[in-house]
């Protein structure tokens, strides 16, 4: 019974994920910012579609933080003092699909804080 649970709840993330990465292309000019959140950790990275490279990246579990709305809004200023290092100051959001709810809007909400437009 729970293993069906799983991979309805897993299929049903990756039709998500599918019909979003359909409408979403990042460029050199406006980047994508894609999200993975695993049960214990977050991370994140702003990627140039058109050559194929990672711009900028960052890592919860590196930094030691956890997968919460708090710890959250630390790893969100960290990507944003490294993408204004970068001079990027605007992205496309994937939120690969996740629901926009919980740690990943506090994730949205703390890069626009932090100067980010998304």
């Amino acid at each position: 019974m729970i293993n069906k649970v799983i991979k309805k709840k897993r299929s049903l993330r990756i039709k998500r994920k599918l019909r979003i990465r359909a409408k979403i292309f990042g460029s050199a000019t406006t980047p994508r910012l894609s999200i993975f959140r695993s049960n214990r950790y977050f991370y994140a990275q702003v990627i140039d579609d058109t050559k194929g490279v990672t711009l900028a990246s960052v890592d919860g579990k590196k930094m030691g933080l956890k997968n919460n709305k708090e710890d959250v809004k630390k790893v969100a200023a960290a990507l944003a003092d490294s993408l204004k290092k970068a001079n990027i100051t605007e992205v496309l959001f994937d939120r690969n699909g996740y629901l926009y709810h919980g740690v990943v809007a506090s994730f949205a909400d703390s890069l626009r804080e932090n100067g980010i437009n998304l």
